[in-house]
């Protein structure tokens, strides 16, 4: 039969000023009481002052030596021995003096601490029981054979006390560690919203980059390699000019082509190894909560680099609206390529809104943000939701002659 696993080990709880201050106060009192019962009886006529002196130092030596273990901080099992020592030798300490009753008040707000909570309520009040009965056989039926309010009133609501006590320090304490749990998350949140926002910067420059190339540089290289192939063709093979025209035009196709590996270079990571099909399929299973179902219409083809950053783009502002805020169980994405233009189709069956009343910036970059996007490149965006009917996004962008079949 195997062997019992031994107790687990208490969590160390860091010690904060307040509470070490608590603790020296703590260890104040008693040993001060301790004090206090062994010089009244050495100043009155007490018959058994010598045991007296001996149980003060013995109570005082077993509380130092547990203040001092690092077992009785670290262990449960240690705690309640030590505990049970220091109960034993006040116990012996009551039956030899009354003053002895005034260990009471800290022996509460020790046992309070080390034990849990019901355990600590149970030994305060079995503390509570032993100072009453001590009162009563020190002072009350032994002598006057009547009983003193005093001696039930007095360890009853000092017992009260020490659990009210401990019981709202422990109140505010988790309360200031709720506290500080929550700064220390916005910290760390600032922190990535910072870096999210530092590489959205990132990213938009290069789409911004990537769009001003392919819009400007490389269309006007592009028509000038045709006006260069037209003005060769018009002028005859032996023409002094013909040449010069033939290296012109073999200068701007390769610009054109270094042009393009520029926009290349500059397409988002999520493009960079396939297409755009690939990389909505890869979005659609990255993506946590609802199941998203992707698919294609169509005849797949290459589109031009801003079309495709674009319909990425609008997908994942789109899915971040879905996640965030429609509570949807599934979603769906569909890419229909027709001759003249290519639609993406967001659907969601979720809680629904009323597009009229969306706030700008809402979810993510936001349906405005999305909107302009697809405006940008001539499209046309729409949304369609009502309240517990789920959304439908599409956005229809019209293809450049060159991207046609």
């Amino acid at each position: 039969m195997s062997a019992a696993p031994p107790p687990r080990p208490r969590p160390s709880r860091a010690l904060t000023p307040v509470s070490r201050v608590l603790g020296l106060c703590l260890h104040a009192l008693l040993f001060g009481l301790l004090a206090l019962a062994a010089a009244r009886a050495a100043a009155g006529p007490a018959p058994r002052a010598g045991w007296v002196y001996g149980l003060c130092a013995l109570l005082a030596a077993v509380y130092a030596a547990g203040v001092r273990a690092p077992a009785v901080r670290r262990s449960a099992r240690a705690a309640g021995l030590w505990l049970a020592g220091v109960g034993a030798v006040w116990a012996a300490l009551l039956a030899v003096s009354p003053d002895g009753l005034w260990i009471a008040f800290p022996l509460y707000f020790l046992e309070l601490h080390l034990l849990r909570l019901r355990w600590g309520v149970a030994a305060v009040a079995a503390t509570a029981c032993a100072a009453i009965g001590a009162s009563l056989g020190h002072g009350g039926l032994a002598h006057s054979g009547s009983v003193s309010p005093g001696a039930f009133l007095g360890p009853v609501l000092g017992g009260a006390v020490a659990v009210a006590t401990v019981l709202g320090y422990k109140a505010l304490y988790r309360e200031s560690e709720r506290r500080r749990e929550l700064i220390e998350e916005l910290i760390a949140t600032r922190a990535e919203l910072a870096a999210a926002e530092r590489g959205a910067g990132i990213l938009a420059e290069r789409e911004r980059l990537a769009r001003e190339i392919h819009d400007t540089l490389a269309q006007g290289l592009s028509s000038i390699q045709l006006l260069l192939r037209a003005a060769e063709r018009t002028l005859p093979e032996d023409a002094p000019a013909a040449g010069h025209i033939a290296r012109a035009r073999e200068a701007a196709q390769e610009n054109l082509a270094e042009a393009r590996r520029f926009v290349r270079a500059l397409t988002p990571p999520d493009l960079e190894h396939g297409s755009l099909a690939g990389a909505l399929e890869r979005l659609c299973s990255g993506i946590p909560g609802p199941r998203v179902r992707f698919s294609v219409s169509g005849t797949l083809r290459v589109l031009p680099t801003p079309y495709e950053v674009a319909l990425l783009r609008i997908a994942q502002s789109a899915l971040a609206n879905v996640v965030r805020h429609a509570r949807a169980g599934r979603a769906e994405i569909t890419l229909t390529f027709m001759d003249d233009s290519v639609t993406l189709d967001v659907v969601d069956d979720g809680r629904g809104f009323v597009p009229s009343g969306a706030a700008p910036g809402e979810g993510g970059f936001g349906l405005p943000a999305m909107r302009a996007r697809a405006e940008s490149l001539g499209g046309l965006f729409t949304v369609e939701s009502d309240p517990g009917q789920g959304t439908a996004v599409a956005v229809t962008l019209p293809l450049p002659v060159e991207a046609r079949p």
